[in-house]
């Protein structure tokens, strides 16, 4: 086996940025890496390109109903494309009438996505939980009027049929069924019963008008429609371009050379309805020519199993994920020899996003590598939003810790603002969206009097004297808030901070204390990890396991760790540990696993008022001895009969 190149000086272009003050007093973060003309016009030229240069190639591959991975070369892939955007245009599809895919990550996915973009008709994956753990399924009928869409693809059917049914007065498009779906009982009159079955669309294509609607797409036209509501706020359909997804894959190519000399290999779970998974990686795949194993796991108890499984037959060569699939991952690497070895046999790095990554886990990855291939894999991060498709900023060399998400990458201009104790950013470039779909008022106030868009992140310099090295996310500007003493909480610095300190206790962290005098934490546990500290059994109850003095002995030295030098703002007064598990239907864990701080205060205001109480409650931890209960002093933990926690006593 040839060696696999790691050097980072091997795999990246090294930075080369200017900053330079504006007349409002502000600064401008640039690159000097110039961005080449000669960006492609359109995704389809990839497809294109691969289907001729190297037609027997695997292109996707996704686990068929045996188990066995069912692959789909470049060659396959544009005939079916081509068959697919034969049927399209038959159907009166265009912006105001799109395709809407409701489905997870799989060919038939894609084939659709990359047959609407070829002939210039937007696609728009949106993510499953708005169909599948919706009980209203309010905001799939909020997406469907907005976008009017032509074609539906729900797989499988039965899944969706409520969904379906629940939008059936809000569009006029045809249904199409994918082909893992079961039939379904019902006549005509049922939108899901009387959907079209997938194998209708791949008819006989027609070379020629296939070909006459690909050469008329251009850089200026619509590739997809993404939903977002980002941290905060209320969801809209971001506009993405063809000039958006290129150029940002274009930027890519110049600092990170390591993709023209080896195909990328991914095995991926991250959904194609969000900017991360479906432009940067599946784009990525796509522009080199790669692989991407479709992993049918997910980062949460029940799936975890299935992404261990295909992480064991597929060794990739670039890993990306989010910091809490990482956290459930790393204690199978540390204790599982073969997975660990075949996992890092041929990667070449690992890339982490969607928050930052906490630094105890950066440093076992960094550990484990070394153990296995001998030294360490290049772990790296960007920054970006589904606005800006989504690369805005890259790390593009090894940075010293975690948190680093780089500088800013070729073409791309960074306004850095002072506000109050804050450095805003503020970004443009040809990645950068047009606008919102139909809300053209929300528009305008997303963008500055320059042009800039108001992304509504703050980031600070890992060394002001040394803009090279790059920036560190700073947190939302607006999850920050005041104490009643004044002083600003930076929530996302003391989340990381309170993850790190409270390892392996703490998988994630609510920060909380709007308006009061002290800052407190709701703690998500890491379960398994706290009855392996503890030393309970694998099916400890979680009551024994919050319970648990060594448990809450961590939490208290942690605490005391985090208080040392600093003031009320810094650290947690304090902390309960949650029962029960961030909810996906409730939107406190979003499809790319990240915690949505507001929404898990909005929910648990009853925790957060119990936390807070006068009398701290036998379930909130405090660095001093809480009141105790028949002479011994209680732990925390415990069932729920409220959202997390136990009730008071």
């Amino acid at each position: 086996m040839q060696p696999v190149p790691r050097d980072p000086g091997e795999l990246f272009a090294e930075p080369d940025v200017s900053l330079e003050a504006a007349a409002d007093g502000s600064r401008l973060f640039r690159s000097r890496i110039r961005l080449p003309e000669d960006v492609a016009r359109c995704t389809g030229t990839w497809l294109e390109d691969w289907a001729e240069r190297a037609p027997a190639r695997r292109f996707l591959a996704e686990r068929g109903a045996d188990g066995a991975w069912v692959e789909l070369t470049y060659g396959d892939a544009l005939r079916r494309v081509r068959a697919i955007a034969t049927w399209m245009l038959g159907q009166r599809l265009s912006a105001e009438r799109p395709v809407v895919i409701l489905s997870d990550n799989g060919i038939e996915h894609a084939l659709l996505m990359l047959a609407a973009m070829h002939i210039g008709v937007p696609s728009c994956a949106v993510s499953p939980g708005h169909s599948l753990l919706s009980r209203d399924h309010a905001k799939l009928k909020a997406h469907i009027e907005l976008l009017r869409p032509g074609l539906i693809y729900a797989d499988p059917l039965e899944r969706y049929a409520p969904a379906i049914r629940a939008i059936a007065g809000l569009h006029d498009g045809v249904v199409v069924a994918g082909s893992r779906s079961a039939p379904l009982p019902g006549g005509p009159a049922d939108p899901a019963a009387a959907a079209l079955p997938y194998a209708a669309l791949e008819v006989a294509p027609d070379a020629a008008a296939v070909a006459r609607a690909y050469a008329a797409v251009t850089p200026d036209t619509i590739a997809k429609f993404l939903f977002t509501s980002g941290s905060i706020g209320q969801p809209k359909a971001v506009i993405n371009t063809q000039r958006m997804l290129c150029a940002s894959q274009r930027a890519k190519e110049m600092i990170w050379p390591l993709l023209a000399r080896t195909p990328p290999v991914l095995v991926e779970w991250l959904p194609w309805s969000h900017t991360f998974g479906g432009n940067h990686n599946f784009n990525m795949v796509l522009r080199w020519g790669g692989t991407l194993y479709i992993d049918d796991g997910k980062p949460t108890p029940a799936l975890l199993e299935r992404t261990l499984r295909n992480l064991g037959e597929v060794a990739p060569t670039l890993y990306f994920s989010v910091p809490r699939a990482f956290d459930m991952l790393v204690p199978h690497l540390r204790d599982d020899a073969r997975l660990r070895e075949h996992f890092f046999s041929r990667l070449q790095l690992i890339f982490y996003a969607g928050a930052a990554l906490p630094q105890h886990l950066w440093d076992e990855l960094e550990a484990l590598a070394r153990r296995t291939v001998g030294m360490p894999i290049a772990m790296v991060s960007s920054w970006g939003s589904t606005e800006t498709s989504p690369l805005a900023t890259d790390c593009h060399y090894q940075a010293a810790r975690s948190g680093v998400i780089g500088v800013p990458v070729p073409g791309v201009v960074l306004k850095l603002v002072p506000i109050a104790d804050k450095l805003e950013v503020r970004v443009k470039g040809p990645n950068v969206f047009p606008g919102y779909w139909k809300q053209p008022e929300l528009t305008r106030q997303s963008f500055d009097e320059d042009g800039y868009y108001l992304i509504g992140d703050a980031v600070e310099f890992v060394d002001p004297a040394r803009p090279e090295l790059g920036l560190l996310f700073d947190g939302r500007v607006g999850e920050d808030f005041k104490l009643l003493t004044g002083t600003w909480v930076h929530v996302g610095a003391l989340r990381v901070r309170g993850i790190d300190a409270m390892a392996p206790v703490a998988q994630d962290i609510v920060v909380t204390g709007h308006d009061r005098d002290e800052i407190g934490f709701l703690v998500f546990p890491n379960l398994p990890e706290c009855r392996k500290f503890a030393g309970l059994a694998a099916d400890a109850p979680t009551d024994a396991v919050l319970e648990h003095p060594a448990v809450v002995r961590r939490v208290r030295e942690a605490m005391s760790q985090l208080a040392l030098g600093g003031g009320s703002s810094t650290y947690p007064a304090r902390v309960m540990l949650m029962a029960e598990a961030p909810s996906v239907e409730a939107g406190e864990i979003t499809d790319k696993g990240y915690i949505n701080q507001r929404i898990v205060r909005t929910r648990r205001a009853d925790l957060v008022q119990w936390l807070h109480a006068d009398v701290p409650d036998r379930n909130v931890i405090t660095v001093q001895a809480r009141h105790a209960a028949g002479g011994r002093i209680e732990a925390d933990g415990g069932p729920a009969t409220a959202p997390g926690s136990r009730a008071p006593d």
